[in-house]
C-alpha cells in the first residue's frame, strides 16, 4: 500500500468520523463513494469494507460526548441496533445478488431524495425563523 493511498485513508476515516460525530453520519455518505470515486473499489468491496468499520466500537467517544449531554434515547438506540444486525445481513444478501450497477443505482438515488428532503427541510426551518 502507498503511503499516498494510507493518507487517502487516513482523511476519508477522519472526515467520516467527523461528520459522524457531527450529524451521526458517514459510512454511506462518506466511506462507501470516497472509496468508490477516489479509490476506484467496486461497490460491493466499498460497502463491505464500510461494514467492517462499522464493527469496531469507532463511535465510543461520540456516543459519550452525546451521554454526558443526555441526548441519546438508549432504549430506540437498542431497538434500532438490535433490528439493524438483522436488516445488515438480509441487505447484505439481497445486495450480493444483484448487479453492482443497480445496488450503486439504488443508492444514489436513495442518497438524492435523502438530500433534496434534508435541504427543502432546512430551507423551510430558515422560512419559519424569520
Amino acid at each position: 500500500m502507498s503511503t499516498q493511498t494510507i493518507i487517502i485513508l487516513i482523511i476519508i476515516g477522519l472526515c467520516a468520523g467527523v461528520l459522524s460525530g457531527f450529524v451521526g453520519v458517514g459510512g454511506g455518505v462518506i466511506i462507501v463513494p470516497a472509496l468508490i470515486y477516489v479509490l476506484g473499489m467496486s461497490q460491493y468491496e466499498a460497502q463491505g469494507t464500510s461494514l467492517f468499520v462499522l464493527l469496531l466500537p469507532v463511535g465510543i467517544l461520540a456516543v459519550m460526548n452525546y451521554s454526558k449531554e443526555a441526548s441519546i434515547n438508549w432504549k430506540f438506540g437498542l431497538i434500532i441496533s438490535l433490528t439493524f444486525v438483522v436488516g445488515g445481513f438480509v441487505g447484505s444478501k439481497i445486495a450480493l445478488k444483484i448487479n453492482p450497477a443497480y445496488v450503486k443505482l439504488i443508492f444514489g438515488v436513495l442518497m438524492a431524495y435523502v438530500s433534496i428532503k434534508m435541504i427543502l427541510s432546512g430551507i423551510n426551518t430558515f422560512s419559519d425563523e424569520s
